[in-house]
């Protein structure tokens, strides 16, 4: 029997739609038998004669969706992995894209920039006594792949020189975009996705990934490519089209950084901060602002240098997860310290603990992403308050499903406030565009010179209008500023998080990963939430649902769909309850755009405790809502599983 008959009859045995095994069958023979996809083809006969079918379905029934502004997934062979192939397609669309946008424009120009990984197979994917092509390729590899492309179609490509030891975080690249007038940019990272990831997101001129029509443009040219022009490296050195960063743009974006500061620096050892990079990039960012500004970090040293295995870290290379700081920690406790700060791989998101006692003797709170958005925005605002420094019409940006607890502040303050974004930053460097060129988004009317944060619950801020992506080293100087400040009272971030709760109402957040992987689950992530969409349920955790929202709904708040990308970022349903004495819930369901899940955000909220309430009873109280939540979240969770 040869492959494709044996390909035929072990898709047989696989229950998805026909449609998706006749074009996975389809792929599969252009890689059998064009010569582009030879070097591919040992590992692919291999999967093959192993019977690897929902392996081989899933890697072959689509190329990778160019969404959420790039690509990102497994490593591997075939169109539905992140490969060279994958990229080039990418980069190529890419180059069509900037010609179509800057016509006549004699040096188009992208700035690049790439993280530590490097894939390794540690699922054991792969024959590892065939011949494999993604095998030990890096994220440099891939970046050097991609300035091929550029080269070969006459764009300038800025990156940093060979063997140089150091790496551009994702800020970094959003300021450098800036600072050079490039046209636009590309990282290559997953951002904190396993090791076996990788990933190209693209910015544009501005420093930001595109937003719908853009980023539907670049994708339709994506999805047009049908031949990718490319020059090996070393011919595409020769065009003098690649260009070496100096370290003067480094310099830049680092005072840019020091600059947010909002105190003057702590005296020696006033403050203990431990920082980990999380064998990521962000000790050329995070951490050497922080030690330019005299908080002289105490590193975490298994975690201390880059590593694409991320062979130290536990569980999940994402400050999101606690278990990622638990050799943090370790240190902390060493070395009593107030603050333990850490940067995800490419350093856009931060998280931390923060110790309960002001002695540095106490345990350690992990302060979730919730509790630092609403956190940094008060520290910011209040400070610039009490400096006289605050903009007449100041402007706070958050997202629908970070806590509401910041409307709640951002109003204390008379600040303007956008709540209700789309998830992901590309939507806070839209408004912060708007308000650029046209003065108003929405009914928030100002200039950037009026933005004071921005913030999401997956760990993200933005503390300047000079950048256009969230950036853990502004964040990381303004958290550490927050503990100094709290510590020179003689308090701790855990009292500031109470403090916050009982001025501006207590906040429970929570989180349901709805995990559904491969074509089976795309599928059934489709039918679970068309059930919700078409049947949204009147009581969720024993309260009524007194508002549903559905975001594709084009007669709704967002009007008609701007393009394919729009109308899958907004495939998001909004549950509104209400309960009694002031409580409010919230239930946001929505797919991941990176991974194979879907993810539901769940909010209960009371209002401020009333003065001269006994500390039991506002105990009781918070105890109700963190119960109420628990509820809400079993009940959803039974009801999203798809049927």
């Amino acid at each position: 029997m040869d492959r494709l008959a044996q390909v035929a009859a072990g898709f047989a045995t696989i229950d998805a739609e026909a449609a998706l095994k006749a074009k996975a069958t389809e792929n599969l023979t252009a890689w059998l038998t064009d010569a582009e996809f030879s070097a591919y083809r040992p590992q692919l006969e291999a999967l093959i004669d192993a019977g690897k079918w929902s392996l081989l379905l899933d890697s072959y029934y689509q190329v990778m969706p160019f969404g959420t502004g790039g690509r990102r997934g497994s490593v591997g062979v075939g169109p539905n992995r992140m490969n060279l192939w994958t990229l080039g397609a990418s980069v190529q669309g890419h180059c069509d894209y900037l010609k179509q946008r800057f016509p006549g424009e004699a040096k188009l120009q992208v700035a690049m920039a790439y993280d530590v990984r490097v894939f390794k197979d540690q699922r054991g994917v792969y024959d590892p006594s065939k011949p494999n092509p993604v095998l030990n390729l890096t994220s440099r590899n891939f970046c050097e792949y991609a300035a091929g492309v550029y080269a070969a179609n006459g764009i300038h490509a800025h990156l940093l020189p060979e063997g140089v030891k150091r790496y551009l975080s994702t800020p970094e690249l959003s300021f450098t975009i800036r600072h050079l007038k490039a046209h636009g940019g590309l990282n290559m990272t997953a951002s904190h996705n396993p090791p076996d990831d990788n990933g190209s997101k693209f910015y544009d001129e501005r420093g930001a990934q595109p937003v719908p029509p853009e980023d539907q443009m670049m994708s339709d040219l994506v999805e047009q490519v049908t031949q990718i022009k490319s020059l090996p490296w070393p011919e595409a050195l020769k065009t003098g089209k690649v260009h070496s960063l100096d370290a003067s743009v480094h310099d830049a974006y680092i005072d840019l950084c020091r600059k947010q500061s909002l105190l003057a620096p702590p005296k020696a050892d006033e403050l203990r901060v431990v920082y980990t990079p999380l064998q990521g990039v962000g000790n050329f960012c995070a951490g050497e602002v922080l030690e330019k500004q005299g908080f002289r970090p105490i590193p975490v040293p298994e975690q201390n240098e880059p590593d694409g295995l991320f062979s130290h870290v536990t569980k999940a290379p994402n400050p999101e997860v606690p278990e990622s700081l638990d050799r943090a920690e370790v240190v902390a406790r060493a070395k009593q310290a107030d603050l333990v700060i850490a940067t995800d791989p490419d350093a856009d998101r931060i998280g931390g603990l923060a110790c309960t006692t002001a002695d540095g003797k106490g345990d350690y709170r992990f302060l979730t992403g919730q509790e630092l958005a609403a956190l940094l925005t008060h520290f910011k605002l209040s400070r610039l308050a009490t400096a006289g420094d605050l903009p007449a019409s100041p402007i706070v940006i958050t997202t629908e499903v970070t806590t509401g607890q910041i409307t709640r502040i951002a109003r204390h303050f008379n600040a303007q406030v956008i709540a209700d974004l789309l998830v992901g930053f590309k939507y806070h460097a839209d408004v912060l565009k708007q308000l650029e060129t046209t003065g108003q988004y929405g009914d928030v009317q100002g200039t950037t010179a009026d933005f004071v944060i921005a913030t999401e619950e997956s760990h993200g801020v933005l503390c300047t209008e000079h950048l256009r992506d969230k950036d853990s080293a502004c964040a990381a100087l303004l958290m550490a500023e927050m503990a100094l400040h709290q510590k020179r009272q003689g308090r701790t971030i855990p009292e500031y998080v109470d403090d916050l709760a009982r001025q501006f109402g207590h906040f429970h957040n929570d989180l349901v990963n709805i995990i559904l992987p491969g074509v089976e689950g795309k599928r059934d992530m489709a039918k679970m939430l068309d059930k919700l969409r078409q049947n949204p349920p009147k009581i969720i955790g024993g309260l009524p649902v007194t508002g549903f929202e559905d975001l594709q709904d084009e007669t709704g708040k967002l009007g008609a769909y701007k393009g394919g990308t729009d109308k899958a970022a907004r495939n998001f349903l909004i549950f509104r309850l209400t309960g009694p004495d002031g409580v409010l819930a919230k239930v946001c369901l929505r797919p991941s755009g990176t991974e194979p899940k879907a993810k539901a955000y769940l909010e209960v909220s009371c209002p401020p405790m009333t003065p001269g309430t006994p500390e039991a009873d506002w105990q009781a109280t918070r105890d109700r809502v963190n119960a109420l939540c628990a509820t809400i979240k079993g009940d959803f969770a039974a009801m999203a599983k798809p049927s």
